[in-house]
């Protein structure tokens, strides 16, 4: 079996990386100059012809391009993306499907290990998912078949439990920016936080102020907060954030009845809300970055 893997970015090489490991030969062949962009042949004299399987590993905003580039009717056609649909290839392309690998990637590190790493796959029919399915097992076997509503759904559900949690890495060490304290002070309470919720659900793992609804470390924390200096965050930014994960926190956390009081323990450290009642700190609007209404 002929496999092409389409687009040499985080996915695509760890893809290549991966079947490699596993005795499996894959052609890893560059996106770039299949879009209008940068029109030409593949880069190194690569051929995108006469391939069984083709897998697009590109960005979304140019998957639609890559794949009308490619005439391989009889071949099967994936992509890896976790919010395109799979009628992205077609009526041209009539064996086509998804195998969405649910992993942070890096050109950086190569990932050697894919036992562990989730797969959820989706096909036009019963063959081409058993032909999907046969494929990423090859490197996982954690293998689900997944609808469109589902998988667009675990992919913003990744981008939370990701992409955020990562920017509040971020904002962890820029608020440590002006300490004597190494951003490597916070590891064992970011690893013993992502331990807990293997054994735990999110909900019962939740701790902090904000969850207890401890009022005076609350507003010690905004104080803080309101006294730091621009860095790579605005300092009123990260104000904004800590009040509306507190007032999210708070709201899921006590009843209904109890709503109205946690709202004014943090009103006091505020000035107003805007048009739609979301809280916006002073600072922010002393600098000109919420217009009065």
């Amino acid at each position: 079996m002929k496999i092409a893997i389409i687009g040499a970015g985080s996915v695509g090489t760890n893809l290549h990386h991966a079947f490699a490991l596993k005795d499996v030969r894959t052609e890893l062949i560059h996106a770039r100059p299949l879009t209008a962009e940068q029109p030409g042949e593949p880069q190194n004299n690569q051929t995108v012809e006469g391939f069984d399987v083709y897998i697009y590993a590109v960005a979304d905003q140019a998957l639609r391009e890559v794949i009308a580039k490619i005439d391989a009717p009889k071949a099967l056609h994936l992509h890896t993306s976790g919010s395109m649909p799979i009628e992205v290839f077609g009526e041209d392309k009539p064996h086509s499907g998804i195998m969405y690998f649910f992993q942070s990637f890096s050109r950086d590190v190569m990932i050697d290990d894919w036992s562990g790493i989730p797969c959820f796959i989706s096909g036009h029919n019963i063959d081409d998912i058993a032909a999907i399915y046969s494929l990423a097992q090859t490197l996982t076997s954690r293998i689900y078949e997944v609808n469109q509503h589902d998988r667009e759904r675990l992919h913003v559900a990744g981008v939370f439990a990701n992409n955020f949690s990562n920017l509040m890495y971020r904002i962890a060490a820029e608020i440590l920016r002006d300490t004597q304290i190494p951003f490597e002070a916070l590891l064992p309470l970011i690893d013993r936080t992502a331990e807990k919720v293997h054994t735990l659900p999110p909900k019962e793992a939740q701790t902090g102020p904000a969850q207890r609804m401890d009022r005076e470390v609350i507003m010690k924390h905004l104080t803080v907060l309101d006294g730091m200096k621009d860095g790579e965050f605005f300092a009123s930014d990260i104000e904004f954030i800590y009040m509306n994960l507190s007032q999210i926190i708070q709201t899921a956390q006590w009843p209904e009845d109890r709503r109205h009081s946690i709202m004014e323990i943090l009103g006091q450290a505020l000035e107003g809300s805007d048009a739609k009642g979301h809280i916006r700190p002073a600072q922010a609007r002393r600098r000109g970055k919420y217009p009065e209404e």
